[in-house]
């Protein structure tokens, strides 16, 4: 197997080995707090719909459905810990002008209410890749034939599981900031080995919760196709897209789509 090539938009700072230090499970908990979700002050409601479906242990998610409805290529976008799929809203209707079917949704126990959505059950981010696989499955049955995962955090490790573990095969993968190990999830050598699907790593070069590190060790232990892109931002998951490098990282998920699921452009993202 040919060696992954990668790529990096600012001077690596430090050892490689100290940048690969496990990731402190407080520290993240720690600074994850201190981040919000993107603004979603912009979010157009006419130009979506929510949506609600089951997981697979019987609790009721809450969703919301952006781009064409004959759309052959579909994205699943899943938040982080602290925050809601509000913190997608945004960039889901950016990817909708694109001509993508996007689904974003709340994890178990997330409740922002209103356009946000209410899901049901309570807070596990053990729980986090049932319920995107239940996301993903309900996407499928929209019509897309080709899917996309873009996760932030939680849902950047959840999306890499779920990947790795699809029966049908997801078509690519980017993650923000994604924790090698968050609670009970882990995503090692021997799930990355099963995740053909090509994969995009994203992290800020200043995150305080070892963004890098885990984006270090995850690219440099998957197969190809597999990219890391290390931004020169302290942003953490979503905030990522609105950060100093905002407009970049946004570039980058949407080539890496564009190039992996072969999108087709549309001028508007209807309900």
């Amino acid at each position: 197997m040919a060696p992954p090539t990668r790529a990096a938009t600012a001077p690596r700072m430090g050892s490689i080995a100290r940048l690969r230090t496990a990731v402190a499970i407080g520290l993240l908990a720690v600074s994850l707090a201190a981040c919000g979700g993107a603004s979603s002050s912009s979010f157009d409601a006419s130009a979506s719909h929510a949506v609600t479906f089951k997981t697979s242990d019987g609790v009721t998610l809450s969703g919301r459905m952006f781009g064409p409805a004959d759309a052959q290529e579909g994205v699943v976008l899943s938040h982080m810990l602290p925050a809601d799929q509000t913190s997608w809203y945004p960039y889901a209707h950016q990817l909708a002008g694109d001509g993508y079917r996007v689904l974003t949704f709340d994890f178990s126990g997330y409740c922002p209410g209103g356009d946000g959505g209410c899901s049901g059950g309570t807070k596990d981010i053990n729980a986090a890749p049932t319920d995107l696989d239940a996301a993903l499955r309900y996407l499928r049955k929209q019509g897309p034939q080709r899917i996309g995962l873009a996760g932030a955090s939680m849902g950047g490790t959840a999306s890499l599981l779920v990947a790795g573990t699809d029966p049908e095969g997801v078509d690519a993968v980017v993650t923000l900031s994604a924790p090698q190990v968050l609670s009970g999830l882990a995503v090692g050598p021997p799930q990355l080995a099963t995740i053909s699907a090509p994969k995009l790593f994203i992290a800020g070069l200043g995150d305080p919760a070892g963004a890098v590190a885990a984006a270090d060790a995850m690219y440099a232990n998957s197969p190809q196709p597999s990219n890391e892109e290390i931004v020169t931002d302290d942003s953490h998951g979503t905030d990522l897209l609105s950060g100093p490098q905002g407009e970049h990282v946004q570039e980058l998920i949407e080539q890496w789509f564009a190039r992996y699921l072969a999108a087709r452009a549309t001028p508007s993202d209807a309900p």
